[in-house]
C-alpha cells in the first residue's frame, strides 16, 4: 500500500477559527467549506475521490492519507479540544467508510 501524506504544522493553530483555516489550505477544502467538524469529516471521506471535489489533494483508492502533524506536544496543552477533534475525527471517517465497506483512509503520524 502506498500512503500519501500532507504535513500540517499545529503551531499555526491557535483556535477553530485557525484550525479549519490550516487545514482547508492543506487539503485543499472547497470554498463551500463549513468550517466545522461535520464538513471537515465530510471533506476527508472523500479523500481518495477526485470527482467528490471536497479536497484538491488526494490519496488513491485503497491507499491512506497520512497526516503528519509537526509541533503536537505545545498544540496538545494549547489546543486540547482541536488535538482531541483531529483524533476523533480522523477515526469517525474510518469508521464510517468501514461501515459501508470502504477502506478506512486517514492515519495521523506525529512525534511530541
Amino acid at each position: 500500500m502506498i500512503a500519501t501524506k500532507v504535513t500540517l504544522d499545529c503551531g499555526k493553530i491557535s483556535d477553530w477559527q485557525s484550525f479549519h483555516q490550516e487545514f482547508a489550505h492543506a487539503f485543499g477544502f472547497p470554498d463551500f467549506y463549513g468550517k466545522n467538524m461535520n464538513a471537515w469529516i465530510d471533506c476527508l471521506t472523500y479523500i481518495d475521490d477526485p470527482e467528490a471535489r471536497m479536497t484538491t489533494i488526494h490519496c488513491n483508492p485503497g491507499s491512506v492519507m497520512v497526516i503528519e502533524l509537526l509541533n503536537v506536544k505545545p498544540f496538545k496543552q494549547r489546543c486540547p479540544d482541536q488535538y482531541d477533534a483531529i483524533i476523533e475525527d480522523a477515526a469517525f471517517v474510518n469508521r464510517r467508510r468501514l461501515k459501508v465497506e470502504h477502506p478506512a483512509v486517514l492515519a495521523i503520524s506525529f512525534w511530541n
